[in-house]
C-alpha cells in the first residue's frame, strides 16, 4: 500500500502577509530535518503567461528554489481573476474545483509533508470552492497562518480566524513586528493567544529588506526607460523619497535614509546631484526629461541605475507606492534572509510534534 502525504494549509487573514516566504523558510528547515516535501497552490494568484501559457510565479519561484522535482509540485487549479469570475457567474465555467482538487492533490503517494499556499484571505476563492476552508476540508489539512503585524488590534482577527477555522488551526506566524513592538508582542498577545489555543509558532521581526522591491521591478512597474546602469537592476529599494524640496532641506532628508528611490524632476538637477551622494538605489526621473551628460556619467560611476518615466511625479509616486504594497520574496537576497529568520525564530519541533511528523532516520533534531 502505497504511503500517502500529510497537508499543511499555509494561509492568512490578508494578502501580501508573508505565506509565500514562509513556506521557503518553513521547507528548508524541512527539508533539513530530512523529511520529503511536495507543495502546490491550489488558487493561483501570481501568474503571468505567453504562447497562451499561464505560469503560477510563486509555484514556479519556489519550487525552483526548493529543487522540487515535477511529481513534488501540484498543479494550479485556477488562475483567479476578474475573467475567471466573470465566466464563473455567467455560469460559463461550471467545472467542479474540488473534484479537481481530490484528483490532483489526493492522488500524490508520497510521504513526507504535502505544503499547500492559499489564497489571499480567509474568503478568497469561495466561489469556486477553493476557499482556505474548502481547500482544508477537501485534503483533511491542518492550518498555519501568517498573520501581519499592525498593532495589538490584531488579536481581534487572529480571535475571529480561530473561531472560522477550528481545530485545524495548529498554529500562527506573527510577521513583520516592528523592533519596538516585539516586547509587547512577546508579553502580552502570545501568552493570550496560548491561553485560548492558538499556539504561536514565530514572532518575526520587521525586515527592511523583505519588504524591499528591486530596481528592476520598480522598472517594469513604472515602464520605465533605463538610462544608465541597466545592469545593476538587481538592486534592492527599501524606501522612496521625493525630491520636490530645495537643495539644503534635501540633502538633511536624504541623509536620514537608506537605500532608497528618489523620484524628482528631470530638470531638478542639484537634486539628482545630491540623490547621487547619498545612499540611492535609483534615480527615478520624471517628465522624460534627460538629465546633463555629468549626471549620467556620476551614476554610472556609482552604478546607481537612472530610470525616465512618461509620468507625473504624483501618478509616479503611487505605482511605486503600490509595489511596495505587493511585495514579493523573488530575489535570492531574500530568499537567504527569510531562510535565517524562520531558522532563528520559528519553532519546527513544535510543528512537527503538532503535525505527528518525525524527521527522517538519522537526523536530529534540534
Amino acid at each position: 500500500m502505497p504511503k500517502f502525504a500529510k497537508y499543511l494549509l499555509i494561509g492568512s487573514m490578508e494578502a501580501y502577509s508573508g505565506k509565500s516566504a514562509t513556506v521557503i523558510g518553513l521547507s528548508y528547515q524541512l527539508q533539513q530535518k530530512g523529511l520529503d516535501i511536495s507543495y502546490g497552490k491550489p488558487l493561483g494568484t501570481c501568474f503571468s503567461g505567453s504562447d497562451g501559457t499561464l505560469i503560477e510565479q510563486d509555484v514556479q519561484f519556489i519550487a525552483l528554489n526548493l529543487n522540487l522535482s515535477e511529481n513534488r509540485v501540484a498543479p494550479t487549479l485556477l488562475y483567479a481573476d476578474e475573467v475567471s469570475i466573470q465566466r464563473r457567474l455567467r455560469g460559463e465555467d461550471t467545472t467542479d474545483y474540488q473534484k479537481s482538487l481530490v484528483q490532483q492533490y489526493l492522488q500524490m503517494p508520497v510521504g513526507g509533508l504535502v505544503l499547500l499556499e492559499g489564497a489571499g484571505n480567509l474568503s478568497e476563492g469561495y466561489l469556486f470552492d477553493l476557499s482556505l476552508m474548502q481547500v482544508a476540508t477537501v485534503v483533511d489539512a491542518a492550518v498555519l497562518l501568517v498573520a501581519r503585524y499592525e498593532s495589538l488590534l490584531l488579536i481581534d482577527a487572529l480571535l475571529s480566524a480561530k473561531q472560522h477555522i477550528g481545530d485545524r488551526l495548529i498554529g500562527v506566524v506573527i510577521n513583520d513586528v516592528p523592533a519596538e513592538q516585539l516586547e509587547a508582542v512577546d508579553a502580552m498577545l502570545c501568552p493570550y493567544l496560548e491561553q485560548q489555543g492558538i499556539p504561536v509558532l514565530a514572532i518575526l521581526p520587521k525586515s527592511d529588506l523583505l519588504r524591499s522591491v528591486s530596481v528592476g521591478e520598480l522598472s517594469q512597474q513604472l515602464n520605465a526607460e533605463v538610462l544608465v546602469r541597466s545592469d545593476r537592476l538587481d538592486l534592492m529599494v527599501e524606501s522612496l523619497a521625493i525630491g520636490a524640496m530645495n537643495v539644503n532641506s534635501a540633502v538633511k532628508y536624504f541623509r536620514k535614509r537608506r537605500n532608497m528611490a528618489v523620484v524628482t524632476g528631470g530638470d531638478r538637477v542639484e537634486i539628482q546631484q545630491a540623490a547621487l551622494e547619498s545612499s540611492t538605489q535609483c534615480l527615478i526621473l520624471t517628465g522624460q526629461l534627460p538629465p546633463p551628460q555629468f549626471i549620467l556619467s556620476r551614476a554610472e560611476e556609482l552604478e546607481i541605475p537612472i530610470l525616465s518615466v512618461d509620468l507625473d511625479t504624483l501618478t509616479t509616486v503611487e505605482i511605486v507606492d503600490r509595489t511596495f504594497g505587493q511585495v514579493r520574496v523573488h530575489e535570492p537576497i531574500k530568499v537567504e534572509c527569510i531562510r535565517h529568520l524562520m531558522a532563528e525564530h520559528f519553532d519546527i519541533d513544535r510543528l512537527l510534534n503538532q503535525l505527528g511528523l518525525e524527521p527522517a532516520a538519522g537526523i536530529v533534531l534540534g
